[in-house]
């Protein structure tokens, strides 16, 4: 008999990420670097982190849910997909939007929500990541703080149920979805909310784009 992990062992995922309009993202950041550069530094941690995504073999597509029409315009270049925020219910709404969308024209694909906020982002850390998710019906990873969330998939079958925002481990877990507990995957853990989470995502090492908007703001 095939076990569900046999029926799922495709490189076949889509991922789902959201990002708000420009002006409102990122907010927490704005002490640290102020109102100008927060709103390109938001675009740029989005750009990385679809850039990264794209470079994963394991991943098919990749949908981003904005209504913002510069990152769409942005991140469609990249190769992504957009998907309008239609319903405007906040992240986790935008995030079930998403995933409906693909499964619109894939009824049984393999999806994954993923924060736009993890300019440190490795494909291969991401693919082992999707190598563990794809063994359960539904899993999450933690963010670096042990708090939040970064990454939640669903696969063929199972609703994605996103619980995203504040302390959203414990509602992930509370919901049935299981904890990947992985070491060497810090780059799918490292979302940047704040000036001491950017400085640990510099320390760790950001893509191209946050490198390049970060050294030209001196």
């Amino acid at each position: 008999m095939k076990s569900y992990a046999d029926e799922t062992a495709y490189d076949d995922w889509s991922l789902v990420v959201p990002l708000k309009p420009l002006a409102r993202a990122k907010s927490r950041l704005a002490p640290a670097v102020g109102g100008s550069l927060r709103r390109l530094l938001a675009l740029a941690f989005a750009e990385d982190t679809v850039a990264a995504v794209l470079a994963c073999p394991a991943v098919r597509d990749v949908a981003v849910v904005t209504d913002d029409p510069a990152a769409a315009g942005a991140l469609a270049a990249l190769g992504a997909r957009i998907v309008p925020d239609a319903p405007a219910a906040g992240l986790n709404g935008a995030l079930a939007h998403g995933a409906r969308a693909v499964r619109a024209g894939r009824p049984r694909a393999r999806v994954a929500a993923l924060n736009a906020d993890l300019p440190a982002l490795r494909p291969a850390e991401l693919a082992r990541v999707l190598s563990v998710a794809g063994q359960f019906p539904r899993a999450f990873l933690a963010d670096a703080a042990e708090i939040g969330t970064t990454f939640l998939s669903a696969g063929p079958g199972a609703e994605l149920e996103p619980a995203f925002g504040g302390a959203s481990r414990r509602r992930h877990l509370s919901s049935g979805a299981v904890e990947i507990r992985l070491a060497g995957v810090d780059s799918v853990r490292r979302d940047v909310d704040t000036g001491e989470d950017l400085a640990a995502a510099l320390a760790l090492g950001v893509g191209p784009r946050t490198a390049a908007r970060w050294v030209r703001a001196g």
